[in-house]
């Protein structure tokens, strides 16, 4: 496949991309098509790395119309989902999931990790969903599925729900995950979860505190026992919202021990905004992890949505590109930075390849009408084609030939 006339960032003028196989093998101005070759003008869009969702429930994704949330905060939520767990059958998740994937991917998404409830109430039901969901869209974006365990997690009482999380593992889930902040022993389910990481070999991916309480932050017991534990598989911190309510002396020293253990964070202000700080009249807190912190200590900070219009979040429209406009307000990360966050960074973040209009990079791709990636984030105009490893899965552009 040949693009012609691409804006891409770094480059004074417009450049042609040839792509065979999946990678991206020339990037030259005016590049002679090959015989046979398909051929598509971009007439100047902005070609740039694909975008990614680190952090998503396509198990709960468009319940928000059947599953209401009358408190509006998480564990009004939590009690929502569980309270209707009857009307939510495998064929109906896998129908919402598959429709919020295909909806990813014709934003420009091309990697997902979506978290999938495994609790007591609905055993595997919604790892049998995603699945089946990962195995119609392999061609389109890659799922990752990561068992979200309930708790408690730690002892006795931890075993039936240790032994889902390995059942979880052997029925295809990816990584494992858990909510230590939510179970009665928040640094027990830190041990559990990573010696069951450690046992499956898999990747860790936590809900981690969760919650505006100041006094309470496991984030750093969960560094310090992935450096003691010497744990090989990667760590990721989800949420980490209680961080950004602590000293700014505090924040730099767990966000250095952080970065010590390598464990990498997902911030999440579309869900967080609207589940966190309800009990604050005045200087209400933004329910935002300790963005400037983490990242000045070398951690690897991704942006995702997490929740896709349900009880978590009644709103949302499947485009990375709302993550990297909250994470510029919000975080005052810049354009360009934000946009990283929701691509190349979130990729990092969830083991993935490197992907983009670069030489030898993995031809995962998308052309969006606009002059800049900052305009791109501005606008969220449609994207005019979106490539997964040099294919063709969503195109608003004709081929030349």
């Amino acid at each position: 496949m040949l693009l012609q006339n691409c804006k891409i960032d770094g480059y004074p003028q417009l450049q042609d991309v040839r792509i065979v196989g999946d990678l991206v093998s020339e990037i030259a101005a005016d590049l002679v098509a090959f015989e046979s070759e398909q051929v598509i003008d971009a007439h100047g869009s902005l070609l740039t790395c694909s975008l990614a969702e680190p952090h998503a429930h396509l198990d709960k994704a468009f319940l928000a119309e059947r599953i209401h949330n009358p408190t509006g905060d998480l564990m009004g939520a939590i009690m929502a989902m569980e309270a209707s767990r009857d009307q939510i059958t495998v064929a109906d998740t896998i129908e919402r999931a598959e429709r919020a994937v295909r909806l990813m991917v014709s934003n420009g998404v091309t990697a997902i990790r979506t978290h999938a409830d495994v609790t007591e109430w609905n055993n595997l039901d919604a790892i049998q969903a995603l699945v089946e969901v990962r195995n119609r869209t392999r061609g389109l974006v890659d799922l990752q599925i990561c068992a979200l365990l309930g708790w408690p997690l730690s002892g006795e009482a931890g075993k039936e729900n240790r032994e889902r999380g390995r059942r979880a593992i052997e029925m295809g889930a990816n990584i494992l995950g858990g909510c230590p902040h939510l179970d009665v022993d928040p640094e027990g389910a830190n041990i559990a979860l990573i010696e069951l990481a450690g046992e499956l070999n898999c990747d860790l991916d936590l809900h981690t505190d969760e919650h505006t309480d100041s006094n309470r932050l496991s984030l750093e017991d969960l560094a310090d026992r992935v450096i003691t534990s010497g744990l090989k598989q990667a760590v990721v911190a989800s949420h980490c919202v209680s961080l950004g309510m602590q000293t700014e002396t505090v924040q730099k020293r767990v966000s250095e021990r952080v970065a010590e253990a390598g464990i990498s964070v997902i911030a999440l202000p579309h869900t967080n905004l609207f589940l966190q700080g309800r009990d604050f009249a005045t200087a209400t807190p933004r329910g935002l992890t300790a963005v400037s912190n983490l990242r000045k200590a070398g951690v690897k900070v991704a942006f995702g949505a997490d929740n896709l219009q349900d009880p978590f979040n009644p709103i949302g429209r499947g485009d990375p590109l709302e993550s990297a406009g909250l994470a510029i307000l919000t975080a005052h990360l810049l354009p360009s930075d934000a946009f990283d966050s929701v691509s190349t960074v979130a990729r990092q973040v969830m083991g993935l390849e490197v992907a983009g209009p670069h030489v030898g990079a993995t031809a995962n791709l998308i052309l969006t009408q606009a002059g800049s990636t900052r305009e791109a984030i501005a606008n969220t105009p449609m994207r005019n084609l979106v490539l997964y490893k040099g294919q063709i899965t969503h195109s608003r552009l004709a081929a030349v030939n």
